[in-house]
């Protein structure tokens, strides 16, 4: 009888031993390909981040902050960041009751403000102006003076049309 337990229990721990070589074979194959996946999706991840990348430094080309050229005409100043200067001054504009004074159009439904800057170099700025409903985009001619002051001068103006 004794015997008969032990070769019972021989084979009840071969048998646990060999459902767990089989199943942890099964795991490892579908880890392995787990991983490949894993991997496979990471280079195309990494792939699509560089071509963000090169993108976002082609969209910075015009951009005040990357032209070391246009930036050197406000080193006499010392200016920590002429771009957010300039723009901060730009948006003062929109203090003034009424439309802002550099927008030649009406406000239809509200009042013409301004909404998004990007100065492009030491002379120019392409700005955003919306009322809430109708918008459109204006180039202006800035100087910055030696006493921080900003004169602005509007070179051109578009106003969208709505379709509908």
């Amino acid at each position: 009888m004794k015997k008969n337990i032990y070769l019972y229990l021989f084979l009840f721990a071969a048998l646990i031993c060999l459902y767990l070589a089989v199943s942890g074979s099964k795991m490892s194959k579908v880890n392995t390909n787990r991983i490949q996946t894993l991997e496979t999706k990471v280079d195309a991840l990494k792939d699509s981040l560089q071509e963000k990348e090169l993108r976002a430094l082609e969209l910075q080309y015009f951009s005040l902050e990357n032209n070391d050229d246009a930036l050197a005409y406000y080193d006499h100043l010392e200016l920590e960041n002429p771009t957010r200067y300039i723009s901060d001054k730009l948006l003062e504009t929109n203090e003034s009751k009424g439309d802002n004074p550099l927008v030649p159009y009406e406000g239809m439904q509200n009042d013409f403000k301004i909404n998004k800057i990007k100065v492009l170099n030491h002379k120019w700025i392409l700005a955003d102006f919306s009322d809430g409903k109708y918008w459109g985009e204006i180039l202006i001619r800035y100087e910055l003076k030696d006493d921080l002051g900003v004169d602005f001068t509007l070179m051109d103006h578009l106003l969208y049309t709505r379709s509908n």
